[in-house]
């Protein structure tokens, strides 16, 4: 199979919430299924449904993050100049057509986030940047056709755990 790449932050995020799966949903919600039980008759009892439903989704989540997990390579991210665009690097970029500027980290699939600006080297904006440096043009087709960015700034900041 093939490895995902992901930082040390998302990795380390990845198994907090693999714990709080484990140790409080999980805990809670076998609680509420007890509870349920005690309401009476389990084929008319709404609350019992849907604690099974959710100990059902718990589980699948759990083992889904288990998968995950096994399948992480995990990238530390140090503090260096690069002139090229790696992974984990953050990347200034200005719409050639707008002259919107915008700034991404590009991440791995598992933690990109667009509303904190961290974007999947996966994505086709990600793919495009990957290896350009300052001044390079990619061109990326999106929903709404072309769209043609300049690299301006590349920096790389080691992260903080």
């Amino acid at each position: 199979m093939e490895r995902i790449p992901i930082t040390k932050a998302g990795f380390e995020r990845l198994k907090k919430e693999l714990e709080m799966y484990k140790n409080v949903l999980i805990p809670e919600n076998i609680k509420d299924i007890e509870d349920a039980r005690g309401h009476g008759d389990l084929s008319e009892n709404a609350e019992y449904t849907a604690a099974k439903e959710r100990q059902a989704y718990l589980q699948s989540r759990i083992k889904e993050i288990e998968n995950n997990l096994a399948l992480l390579d995990v990238i530390e991210i140090r503090n260096c100049v690069s002139d090229k665009v790696v992974f984990g690097s953050s990347v200034k970029i200005v719409d050639i057509d707008s002259g919107e500027e915008k700034e991404y980290q590009l991440v791995g699939p598992l933690e990109s986030d667009i509303s904190k600006n961290m974007i999947s080297v996966t994505a086709p904006l990600g793919k495009a940047l990957i290896g350009k440096k300052v001044g390079d043009t990619v061109n990326v087709i999106t929903p709404g056709g072309l769209k043609r960015f300049e690299v301006i700034e590349i920096s790389v900041t080691p992260e903080s755990n």
